[in-house]
């Protein structure tokens, strides 16, 4: 990282920040839009206009490009993607948007466990150890048995799990490729995944589309910008402070997402589900930081999109 990034610590963290509000924002105006659209036409609209936004983007900026060093490797994570958002609007259809947000941050944790069984690599006890906090603090969210979340608990559980499949095909495969042609394909290959599914599910989405009030519309057009812009959002901060400095502040999504579900819904977490919550920040935190570090001394770069813990 240049001297120059590093100058920037305190922009990188706010820009962090600004992108865990816009997932929280995203998660909640979901939540709310969930009586009125399908999972489908949420899914399509969300990476249409996420796909429109990069073409746009790339095709105005002469140093960027659409050309991908390995499409399989965009394909691929581009469907993981795909399928942890299609997982977490499910969920936010039947659970509160904090005890959502905290499940799925999970993922660096999940993350540890798939390279343990997937690539065999090594895991310390400690890190063994904040995996073991980390599913305690979801087992105290959710608490099995008490009738508070149910089995929709399951739904950001797989959209952590496949996420951290996301999350280690691209600690792999990204630093090879611009983040800004990782993140066209990020929409285009959702789209792609998502128009067949709109078109089996949906007898006629523009029909839907157009039967809606005007509120809901924004809504919908929303959580595409809201996902789009926290993306590049964090691309941006990525480049202005090392991803381990940054890392531990994209957990205030779930102080956000307690909020605006607040505002929005006026249901908050009980005391237990602020427990839970924190412990599995910590443990989050900690073991995303391990991850940096340890890329950090192998001296492999850290891209923007490998330090992104949400499925949004």
């Amino acid at each position: 990282m240049s001297p120059e990034t590093r100058q920037h610590p305190l922009l990188g963290i706010a820009l962090v920040v600004a992108a865990a509000s816009c997932f929280a924002t995203m998660d909640t105006t979901v939540r709310f839009i969930g009586a009125f659209f399908s999972v489908a036409i949420v899914l399509w609209m969300r990476y249409a206009l996420h796909a429109l936004a990069m073409s746009v983007w790339i095709a105005l900026s002469p140093d960027k490009t659409f050309r991908s060093a390995n499409p399989m490797f965009q394909i691929a994570r581009g469907a993981l993607l795909a399928f942890s958002s299609a997982m977490a609007f499910a969920a936010l259809r039947r659970m509160p948007v904090a005890e959502f947000t905290a499940i799925v941050m999970l993922t660096p944790l999940a993350a540890t466990l798939l390279a343990r069984v997937w690539l065999y690599e090594r895991v310390s006890r400690l890190r063994w150890l904040l995996v073991a906090g980390g599913f305690i603090g979801a087992l105290i969210v959710i608490r099995p048995g008490s009738g508070i979340i149910g089995w929709a608990a399951l739904l950001p559980l797989a959209a952590a799990v496949s996420n951290a499949g996301f999350q280690i095909l691209t600690s792999r495969y990204a630093p090879h490729e611009n983040p800004f042609t990782t993140n066209f394909y990020t929409g285009a290959t959702g789209m792609a995944i998502a128009t067949p599914i709109l078109l089996a599910s949906v007898a006629d989405p523009i029909d839907t589309l157009m039967a809606a009030p005007a509120l809901q519309l924004g809504a919908l057009a929303a959580v595409a910008a809201l996902g789009t812009t926290g993306h590049l959002l964090l691309i941006m901060a990525l480049g202005k402070a090392p991803a381990s400095t940054l890392m531990p502040f994209q957990y205030a999504q779930i102080a956000v997402a307690a909020i605006a579900g607040y505002i929005v819904f006026g249901v908050v977490p009980d005391g237990w589900g602020w427990v839970g919550m924190a412990v599995i920040a910590v443990c989050g935190a900690a073991a995303a930081w391990l991850n940096i570090r340890e890329a950090t001394q192998q001296r492999r770069p850290v891209s923007a999109v490998a330090a992104d813990t949400v499925a949004d």
